[in-house]
């Protein structure tokens, strides 16, 4: 059986323009790693990534998409070379077509969807929309990962027919470099159908290639790693070419 293809989907976190990442979706824990997020994306794709995975942290936790300048400085430094998903305070289809004009590839959905999942079905009317599901222990946090939302992952994964993936992220793993929920993404991938993006606790290219080996896995999101030079985007990409086949 021909392995599915696993995308690699570097990410940058931006937070007042800034390349940052947080411990544990803490906005008190944040370390900073660059100030020019455009140049940082130029790296990745120049290293062969078909992704780059942006998170507006800003607009994740207020709302206001301070941010969306550098997005769309992103979008345009690699267009057709790769594809640029971004997430982070997308709650209504205006933040979806403005994210679209901005050359935005796909959104990423997260506390809005939870809220309301035929949020999902109208924007997906105007381009490929991926749900976050963001869990700690398995109970989806919303609002920026400050709260519970009393959904659970497993029922999650049945309520967006319209969604293209599924960004599964274990909260409690984020920036702790301590390896992914293998079982647990395994599990959500034999569940649904939507392609199943991991995200979360990747701390090196056995990580990688470990995730890779769950079949049917759609994407590995690594951040946190890269940046702390555990390993680079073309030895996870090598990695993912030996385990998963051809990319």
């Amino acid at each position: 059986m021909t392995a599915t293809m696993c995308d690699l989907y570097p990410a940058i976190d931006l937070r007042a323009g800034r390349v940052v990442r947080l411990t544990k979706g803490d906005y008190d824990a944040e370390t900073v790693y660059g100030d020019d997020p455009v140049a940082v994306a130029r790296s990745f794709v120049a290293a062969g990534a078909p992704w780059v995975h942006v998170v507006d942290l800003d607009a994740a936790k207020s709302g206001d998409p301070v941010n969306r300048p550098v997005v769309e400085a992103i979008a345009a430094e690699i267009d057709g070379a790769a594809r640029l998903q971004n997430g982070g305070g997308v709650r209504t289809v205006d933040d979806v077509r403005a994210l679209r004009d901005a050359g935005v590839s796909r959104v990423v959905m997260g506390s809005a969807a939870v809220a309301d999942p035929s949020l999902v079905e109208r924007a997906a009317a105007l381009m490929p929309v991926a749900v976050g599901l963001d869990h700690r222990d398995g109970e989806l946090a919303v609002h920026g990962w400050t709260e519970g939302s009393g959904v659970q992952l497993a029922d999650a994964l049945g309520r967006f027919p319209a969604a293209s993936a599924f960004v599964i992220t274990d909260i409690s793993r984020d920036g702790m470099l301590t390896g992914p929920d293998v079982d647990g993404l395994a599990i959500a991938v034999s569940t649904t159908t939507v392609t199943v993006i991991a995200s979360g606790g990747v701390s090196s290219v056995d990580d990688i290639v470990t995730l890779a080996g769950i079949p049917g896995l759609g994407g590995i999101i690594t951040g946190k790693a890269l940046y702390e030079g555990r390993f680079t985007v073309d030895e996870a990409l090598a990695a993912l070419t030996i385990e998963g086949g051809p990319q």
